[in-house]
C-alpha cells in the first residue's frame, strides 16, 4: 500500500512540475518593451519622450505630437530637428508637456519631405546630453483630427 501511495505522490509531483515548469523555458512576450500606440518612444537623458508621431496632410510639413516627461530636478530645453526646422521646447523639472493635447499646440515641422504612412528622421537633444535620432511615423489626420498643419 505504501508503494502505491509513494508512486501516486511521485506521479502527481511529476505532473505538477511538467504542467507548471514550461514557463521557465518559454519565451515571455510580456517582458519585452513595445509601444502600444501609433507613435514611438525614446529616452534622452532625464527626458522621456512618449508616443512621438507627426501628423501631416501631404508630407511636406507636419505637426509633431508627443508627450515629454522631465524626470530630473532641473528645467530643460529640448531641441528638436526635423527637415529644415529646429524647434525648442521648454520642459520644467518634474513636469509633463503634451504637444497636441488640450493645453499645448503641436510643433510645426516645415520641410520634412516625408511620405504619409512612412517614417521621417527626427533628432532630439538637450543640454550636454548625447542626442538621439529616431525614425518617427508620419500619419494623416484621419485618427488625429484637427492636428494636421
Amino acid at each position: 500500500m505504501k508503494a502505491r501511495l509513494a508512486a501516486s505522490a511521485v506521479l502527481a509531483l511529476g505532473l505538477a512540475i511538467g504542467a507548471t515548469g514550461c514557463s521557465m523555458v518559454t519565451y515571455q512576450a510580456t517582458t519585452e518593451h513595445y509601444d502600444a500606440s501609433d507613435g514611438v518612444s525614446i529616452t534622452v537623458g532625464e527626458l522621456d519622450l512618449r508616443n512621438i508621431l507627426v501628423v501631416s496632410e501631404d508630407g511636406t510639413d507636419g505637426n509633431l505630437v508627443m508627450t515629454v516627461v522631465n524626470t530630473g530636478e532641473d528645467d530643460q530645453t529640448l531641441k528638436i530637428t526635423a527637415g529644415s526646422t529646429t524647434q525648442e521646447l521648454e520642459v520644467d523639472a518634474n513636469e509633463t508637456v503634451v504637444l497636441g493635447g488640450e493645453e499645448t499646440e503641436p510643433l510645426l515641422l516645415e520641410g520634412i519631405d516625408a511620405e504619409v504612412g512612412g517614417l521621417t528622421p527626427i533628432f532630439f537633444q538637450y543640454a550636454s546630453e548625447e542626442g538621439i535620432e529616431k525614425e518617427v511615423p508620419v500619419l494623416d489626420d484621419r485618427l488625429y483630427e484637427g492636428l494636421a498643419p
